[in-house]
């Protein structure tokens, strides 16, 4: 599977928002990584948990700014953000119940998890917050 290249398709127009969104994918393509070089289960699973737990703090720091720049949509992204969080989780208990191993099919899953939230939701965000800020 090929990394998730930054770039001006994925930038939302806010720098610090787009610099938490950097180094989740760095985080992804280090756990994509990791799973084409057959990295052990225990590396794996901290990976997918470094990643689990950067996107719980940034989902924290994107609902911050919601709340101080008043952004009506405000339910539904933190709504959106609880289950892109419990979806993540029940991957992570999902593989840790089987004792297998992060597969190619699991970072796929991770890589539409976090583009397509970042392409959808979070542009929206993002041309609001560079009218209001």
């Amino acid at each position: 599977m090929k990394d998730i290249v930054w770039g001006e398709i994925l930038s939302v127009g806010i720098d610090e928002i787009d610099e938490d969104h950097r180094k989740l994918v760095n985080i992804f393509n280090v756990l994509n990584h990791a799973v084409t070089d057959a990295e052990s289960p225990d590396y794996l699973a901290a990976t997918l948990e470094e990643l689990i737990n950067c996107t719980v703090w940034h989902f924290s720091h994107e609902e911050r700014l919601m709340l101080k720049y008043r952004y009506a949509e405000i339910e539904e992204h933190k709504a959106e953000h609880r289950e892109l969080i419990a979806s993540a989780k029940e991957l992570q208990q999902a593989i840790l119940a089987a004792d297998k191993p992060l597969a190619h099919e699991h970072i796929e899953f991770l890589e539409r998890w976090l583009t397509g939230h970042i392409l959808t939701a979070d542009l929206r965000l993002g041309s609001y917050l560079s009218q209001v800020m």
